[in-house]
Parts: C-alpha cells; sequence; structure tokens
C-alpha cells in the first residue's frame, strides 16, 4: 500500500465527477452564533447514499482491473461504506458481497439490498465481519476491499476536502469524524498539500476509541467497540489511514455517545441539518473544543445522514434533557 497524494486525489476528482455531485458547504448562522465563529457545514449527507462514502467505492471500482471485477467484490461494513461498494458495483457490473455486524442499520441494510448487493450477517461488530468477509475472499476468489486500508478508498473521499478548500479558500479548522479513518486522513492530505496552516481535527466516539488509541501510541491498538454510532463503530486503528494521522493530524477529540446525540439535536435546531450519529460527531466535537475555535473560520463535516426513526427520537430526547 502506498500513502496516497494529492495527485491521486485530483485523479481521483476526475473519475468521481461524472457520477457523484459536488456536495454543498453552507454557512451556518445558528453554529456560528453559539461557537462564536464562522461555521461552514460540508453537506455531504446530501449526496445520493446519504454519505461521503460514494466517492471512495467509485474511485476504486473504476480503477480495478476488468480480471479484479469479473472475480466479484467483498467487502465488511456497519453500512455506508457498504452501501458505496453496492452502487460502485452496479454502476461497474461486478458482484458486489456485504459482510456486515448481525444488528446493522435497518436503513442501510435495506439500501444495500435495492443496490444489488449480497448480504451476509456475521458477528457483533465490523471487524468480526471483517475477518470472516477475508475469510470467504480467500476462500472463493473474491477481491477483498477493506474499509480503510485501501489507497484509492481514501483518494476518493479526499475530494471532500478538495471541495472544502475550492469553496472556501482561507478555511482555518477542518473537523472530521473518524471509525476507520479514511475520511479523516484524507482530509489530512488535502489540507496539508494546501497549506500547513489548515489544522485538521478528528473525532472519535469514547466508546470505541481504538483509531485514538492507535493515534495516541503510534501503533496499532485494540480497544472497546461499544459505541451507538455505527459509523464509528470501530476496535482498532486501522495501518493505512493511521501513517497518515500520525504524520499530519494536529488534534484527536474524543465524545460521548450522548454529546454525539445532542449534537443530532443541535444540527436539527440550529442549522436545519439531519445528520445520523456519525455525521454528527465532528459537531459534537467543535462544541467540546469551541474555545479553541473561537474567531477562526471552521468547516465541520457532515458525513451522512442515514438515521432511523428510532435513533432520531433517542436523540431529540437526549438533546432536550440538555438544553
Amino acid at each position: 500500500m502506498h500513502l496516497p497524494t494529492i495527485r491521486d486525489v485530483y485523479r481521483a476528482k476526475q473519475t468521481v465527477a461524472p457520477y457523484i455531485t459536488r456536495s454543498p458547504l453552507h454557512f451556518s448562522a445558528g453554529l456560528s452564533d453559539l461557537l462564536d465563529a464562522d461555521v461552514y457545514l460540508k453537506h455531504d449527507e446530501h449526496l445520493p447514499l446519504g454519505a461521503f462514502k460514494a466517492r471512495g467505492g467509485i474511485n476504486l471500482l473504476a480503477n480495478l482491473s476488468q480480471e479484479e471485477r469479473d472475480r466479484g467484490v467483498i467487502t465488511a461494513s456497519t453500512g455506508n461504506h457498504g452501501q458505496s461498494i453496492a452502487n460502485a458495483c452496479r454502476i461497474f457490473g461486478s458482484k458486489a458481497l456485504i459482510a456486515l455486524p448481525e444488528k446493522s442499520n435497518p436503513l442501510k441494510v435495506a439500501a444495500m439490498k435495492a443496490l444489488g448487493a449480497e448480504l451476509i450477517f456475521h458477528g457483533e461488530n465490523v471487524d468480526q465481519a471483517m475477518v470472516y468477509g477475508e475469510r470467504l475472499a480467500a476462500e472463493e476468489g473474491y477481491r477483498f476491499v477493506h474499509p480503510a486500508n485501501e489507497p484509492l478508498l481514501i483518494a476518493g473521499v479526499a475530494t471532500q476536502t478538495l471541495e472544502v478548500i475550492e469553496d472556501l479558500p482561507d478555511v482555518e479548522v477542518i473537523v472530521m469524524p473518524l471509525g476507520g479513518g479514511s475520511s479523516a486522513a484524507g482530509a489530512c492530505i488535502v489540507a496539508k498539500a494546501t497549506s500547513p496552516d489548515i489544522k485538521v481535527i478528528a473525532v472519535q466516539s469514547e466508546s470505541a476509541p481504538g483509531g485514538y488509541r492507535s493515534w495516541e501510541a503510534g501503533r496499532l491498538v485494540e480497544d472497546v467497540n461499544q459505541t451507538s454510532a455505527e459509523g464509528l463503530a470501530t476496535a482498532s486503528g486501522y495501518e493505512l489511514p493511521q501513517a497518515v494521522l500520525r504524520e499530519h493530524l494536529d488534534d484527536f477529540i474524543l465524545v460521548s455517545d450522548d454529546e454525539i446525540r445532542c449534537a443530532i439535536g443541535l444540527l436539527i435546531e440550529k442549522s436545519h441539518t439531519m445528520a445520523e450519529a456519525a455525521g454528527a460527531a465532528a459537531t459534537a466535537g467543535a462544541v467540546k473544543i469551541q474555545e479553541s475555535l473561537k474567531g477562526k473560520k471552521v468547516s465541520i463535516t457532515i458525513s451522512g445522514g442515514n438515521i432511523t426513526l428510532d435513533q432520531l427520537a433517542e436523540a431529540i430526547k437526549v438533546y432536550k434533557n440538555t438544553v
């Protein structure tokens, strides 16, 4: 695996452009007032699959050999990455198999089925599903797609940050959610190639802090994986994004699941924005470190909006009990 470069991101931009419309970057008056900063939201929940991951899947499938596409593709996911691979396989005519935790978000499960993927439920979390998917790939000859250790995935999702900087050239801080780490790593690649003064901050749930612990230790570390935010639910950091993060990430914030739920309610009330838990994590992190953001021009990524009604009701309940 090679570390993706800014050239890889520009190539990815050309690759995904025919399939994905750039997502909007909107000024949020409500959050700007709350945080005493100029806050802009990067709305990747507006993309057709409701999440930023669509960028990476198209870039990866477009660059696979015909032999790899003919073999079929298998990956592991909690939902949004699986949607991305399923959608890309549909576009490029490849069979898609997705290994999922047994208790996966039903909205994302239905979306993957609708996109034509074959779903395989295994284990309690994505790490267990991934081990099973890797075994099937070895036994049956599928091309295994790791949800984070793929340079083409990282370059694809990094096009999100490229759009941020094109639309807001004087951005000072970019706040990203982190599960496997592909989007935060992509943000680091683009931001630091543009200007070393742009700070990139990652946010993860303290109930699944494997990525944070890995970044802190400078090596891959496993930890608990008990977050209700399925898009952040990883037990460990992953090699390729961690290599980028160790070199370029400016700060890493842990937030509680209730802080994430509050951020879901906050986004609805202050910015008329519907986010899933992982999609609201960056906002939760920005609220937690608001003193350090005062007076700055800040981009906060809304990475996805695939939230169930039960999850939304719980988030609103927590938010109303907090404000």
